[in-house]
């Protein structure tokens, strides 16, 4: 007998697998709901965390780099690899002054369970009532949507991407953040 988070983490990724593959929503519209512009203010906000001082704003990091993913759930097959892949490219983050940020809707228990079990030494946010999530047109019911936004150290939100492969993701936010950098310079 499967538990109870199995059959969910299961549930979940089956569901966001055929979302993912419907690609039916206009670059403007993520399925999410409207994702914030280019080229403007990312959308401030402060959340709990189960790193540092306990809570995070986007604010604390200007000055950085931000790579801003949102994804479903803790412990699930998807997520796992997504933040496995950035927890191993960190160290290239890290050259670029660049922080990953994980949100999600899960609590900081979770996220800091899943750190603990994953290796993970950048911050997971805990969006529980998706407000952050709703505002950057990742909230679905009651997840987050896989989407990722890098944010320059300004606040400016620069690149958002809404169909993401975790197996791969790290490596193209990698290179446009590298794209971005070259052309800020």
């Amino acid at each position: 007998m499967i538990s109870r988070r199995t059959f969910l983490g299961i549930l979940f990724a089956t569901c966001f697998a055929v979302m993912s593959c419907l690609n039916f929503a206009p670059n403007a519209i993520a399925l999410g709901g409207k994702l914030p512009a280019i080229n403007q203010p990312a959308p401030d906000f402060t959340l709990p965390t189960n790193t540092g001082n306990g809570k995070l704003s986007l604010s604390d990091l200007r000055g950085k780099w931000v790579v801003l993913y949102f994804y479903p759930k803790d412990f699930t097959s998807g997520c796992t690899i997504e933040a496995r892949r950035f927890q191993q490219d960190l160290p290239k983050y890290i050259e670029k002054n660049t922080q990953i940020i994980g949100v999600s809707a899960d609590d900081i228990n979770s996220h800091a369970e899943f750190c603990d079990s994953e290796g993970l030494k950048f911050p997971l946010l805990a969006d529980t009532t998706g407000a952050v999530s709703k505002l950057y047109g990742s909230w679905i019911g009651y997840v987050s949507m896989r989407h990722s936004f890098i944010i320059d150290p300004q606040g400016i939100l620069r690149e958002t991407f809404v169909k993401v492969n975790p197996s791969i993701h790290s490596t193209e936010v990698l290179a446009q953040l590298e794209k971005l950098q070259s052309s800020a310079s």
